[in-house]
């Protein structure tokens, strides 16, 4: 920088003496374009030195998280209350909007009825299981008088002391009583297992109970939306009576946070050879003309669309781009120093300078200049007509 400028002052000084002062030469065409030629090209040093030591964009811009406010609702719902003003701060957890919770409550009481029937069935499942133990008990008694009378008969038959008929009708009863006895163990069986149908110790058709009401609870809360962090709504067009939810497609407002605002700004893709995180930067914002701010680089996003190639069954064809397009840029997010941001409103455009090598020094004293002309500008630029 300074050699530059000694450069710049011998060789003034030069052209001076020797074209003016002692008049040694004639000031011709020739001599003040080759003059000017090397003037500029000295001039190329200062525009060398600002564009990497200070790099310096007009494209920024402030950014913001914002969150879509989506009813989460199984069907279109009445809107009933607005509870939140445009443009007015509101903390975490506040109320917005209220929809119909009729439907819902109707539903949720539809469940608990089916909840506690459901509740009851297990209590007959258990008598149920009671019952076919009983019923299997009598069956077996039974099986075995059968079995005994069919034995002594047959016996008699034998000897002469009974009929063979008795016999015969004896053994048909006590088939007829076996079978009784598999009946009843089946029906046990299945008793047992509708009782034994359960998750995590919970009977199924409770557990699908509850899981339809605990959806439902989560729908009938749903009929309000609250705040998810602090901030506010702009452009506030929900009015009760309006329909929303799963026919509505899209959000019906959108909710702009508080917290990690920053400013985003593209830079030239070599202007960043020698910026890295934790350098200052200053800002001037368009809405506040004269005003500068201080800041710091938090992250160089070295990215850009146009190195990604998506998935798909076509050769990639390259072709040099057209001279009317703009070169790739990246981005490079800036915080501002001091915890206050409420007055860097989202979408604020502006200029950022980087400061490769601190504060000072004669390209910061330049480039610090230069941005404060910019700032000063705003307050004429652009000139409405």
């Amino acid at each position: 920088m300074i050699a530059a400028l000694l450069i710049m002052f011998f060789y003034v000084v030069v052209i001076w003496l020797v074209f003016f002062k002692f008049k040694w030469l004639r000031f011709t065409m020739t001599w003040a374009a080759l003059s000017s030629f090397v003037f500029v090209h000295v001039l190329f040093v200062f525009m060398v030195g600002l564009r990497f030591v200070t790099p310096y964009s007009t494209d920024a811009r402030i950014i913001q998280h914002t969150i879509q406010l989506v009813p989460r609702l199984t069907e279109p719902t009445l809107v009933t209350e607005v509870l939140v003003q445009p443009d007015v701060p509101v903390k975490k957890g506040a109320p917005l909007f209220r929809f119909d919770r009729r439907p819902y409550i109707y539903r949720v009481q539809k469940l608990m009825a089916q909840l506690a029937q459901a509740r009851q069935n297990v209590k007959v499942l258990h008598a149920d299981m009671e019952i076919a133990k009983h019923k299997l008990d009598k069956s077996t008694s039974e099986s075995v008088f059968a079995r005994y009378q069919q034995d002594l008969l047959t016996k008699l038959a034998a000897n002469g002391g009974g009929s063979a008929e008795d016999a015969q009708r004896a053994d048909v009863q006590l088939k007829i009583n076996e079978a009784a006895v598999k009946e009843s163990g089946s029906e046990l069986k299945k008793s047992s297992l509708n009782l034994q149908s359960s998750i995590d110790g919970v009977n199924t058709a409770v557990a699908e109970v509850e899981a339809e009401l605990s959806e439902a609870l989560y729908y009938l809360d749903n009929t309000t939306i609250f705040a998810p962090e602090d901030g506010h709504i702009v452009n506030l067009q929900v009015r009760p009576g309006m329909v929303a939810g799963d026919v509505r497609l899209g959000a019906i407002a959108s909710f702009i946070c508080d917290t990690g605002r920053y400013l985003l700004v593209n830079y030239y893709q070599e202007n960043l050879k020698y910026v890295k995180v934790g350098q200052p930067v200053e800002v001037a914002l368009n809405l506040y003309p004269g005003q500068i701010f201080r800041a710091k680089v938090a992250a160089i996003w070295k990215a850009n669309g146009s190195g990604q190639l998506l998935p798909s069954g076509t050769l990639p064809d390259f072709q040099p781009a057209p001279p009317t397009r703009p070169q790739g840029q990246y981005a490079v997010k800036i915080v501002f120093d001091g915890p206050d941001l409420s007055r860097f409103s989202i979408g604020t455009e502006g200029a950022a300078a980087i400061y490769t090598s601190g504060m000072k020094g004669a390209w910061a004293a330049l480039r610090r200049i230069g941005i404060r002309t910019y700032s000063w500008l705003n307050w004429l630029y652009p000139i409405p007509f």
